[in-house]
């Protein structure tokens, strides 16, 4: 039986091409490369999952490259390369301070420093969490930080970059990745799909996109999960029901009941979705956040706010056209307080039963007004 192997490592990418999402700082790193401005150390920050770790990486492979090509990417045929791709590179050094955040730690690294680099002209310092080391550790660092050897190059790695000291910030250059657009996350699983011969919907890889919340290793860890539950046909319908999403026809449903003050229609649907085992807070969400679509789809100026499939977008495009915004501003308002009473009121369905009879009361109450 073959080892299988998880998609958001096998498709890593191994060029700054290949990185998604990221195109600002990889161009300015390639430019560094290129024009031998390399700094003595990088700060990358930003959300999980977006490319830190993985461009830390080829930012170290390709400097150390021995036949660097004329676009700044490595040759992946010198003798530092395959043993970047082999993972036996003497060249490039990871530490974890989640679980190294020592002093102790710390001066090990400093030791490691001093040695010159045996292939290759830089030794490669990549440190991931760095936020998670002691502030004592982060000053037994320091003086390294700011003055290490021609050969040391430091890339440290954070989630968090407000808990790093600013004695640290103020010897890195900084450089914040982006969240993963819901767009760039549709088009790179759209492309695994095809490579490993999947059939995909693409409203099905928009609902993964969103339930990744701008992480693409989020998105390939769900991307997996869906394969193995719908097998080599990914359609919306089945990915829905693997990740427990409320279909986005009941919000439209709902609005429009909302819209022309059907309370009965709407309580039933309430009680529909609910015996689905969908909870009460989480289908209020729901509701803000389909109101706020519908409303940024009102204005050309901000459909482009909108982050859905183009089949969706325009369901939104039809419903924005018949709600008014008083409307839809109210509808927010009402969902506003319900879930602010949510957590405290102890019959919660009853909660979210008086927010749909107020919501289905909008637009008579402004005609009696």
């Amino acid at each position: 039986m073959d080892n299988f192997i998880v998609s958001a490592r096998k498709y890593r990418p191994a060029s700054f091409d290949s990185v998604v999402g990221q195109a600002a700082i990889t161009s300015t790193l390639r430019n560094a490369i290129m024009n031998h401005q390399l700094a003595q150390a990088y700060l990358f920050t930003g959300p999980r999952g977006v490319g830190k770790t993985t461009c830390a990486r080829i930012f170290a492979k390709t400097i150390n490259c021995m036949n660097l090509q004329p676009n700044a990417e490595p040759c992946n045929e010198c003798e530092s390369c395959k043993a970047f791709d082999a993972g036996r590179s003497l060249n490039i050094h990871e530490l974890d301070a989640a679980s190294n955040n020592s002093v102790d730690n710390i001066r090990e690294l400093v030791d490691k420093v001093r040695i010159l680099p045996q292939v290759g002209k830089y030794s490669v310092y990549i440190i991931d969490e760095v936020h998670m080391l002691s502030t004592a550790a982060f000053n037994a660092f320091l003086k390294t930080l700011e003055e290490p050897p021609a050969h040391a190059i430091f890339i440290l790695a954070t989630t968090e970059k407000h808990k790093i000291l600013p004695t640290i910030l103020s010897r890195c250059q900084i450089f914040d990745f982006n969240r993963m657009k819901v767009g760039d996350t549709v088009e790179h699983l759209k492309s695994i799909a095809s490579k490993e011969g999947i059939v995909a919907e693409e409203a099905a890889l928009d609902i993964i996109a969103q339930k990744a919340d701008g992480a693409m290793r989020d998105a390939l860890s769900i991307f997996d999960q869906v394969v193995s539950f719908c097998g080599k046909e990914l359609t919306y319908a089945k990915v829905i029901e693997n990740l427990n999403v409320l279909d986005y026809d009941y919000y439209f449903r709902l609005t429009d009941h909302f819209f022309n003050g059907q309370v009965s229609d709407a309580l039933l649907l309430l009680n529909e979705i609910i015996e689905k085992g969908f909870d009460g807070g989480s289908l209020i969400a729901g509701l803000g956040k389909h109101f706020r679509d519908v409303l940024v789809s009102k204005d050309p100026a901000t459909v482009q706010l909108l982050e859905v499939s183009a089949s969706i977008k325009a369901r939104y495009a039809k419903q924005a056209a018949e709600c008014t915004v008083d409307f839809l501003y109210e509808a927010l308002k009402v969902i506003e307080q319900c879930e602010m009473q949510y957590k405290q009121r102890v019959e919660k369905r009853l909660c979210v039963e008086i927010a749909f009879i107020r919501l289905c009361q909008i637009n008579e109450l402004k005609k009696k007004a």
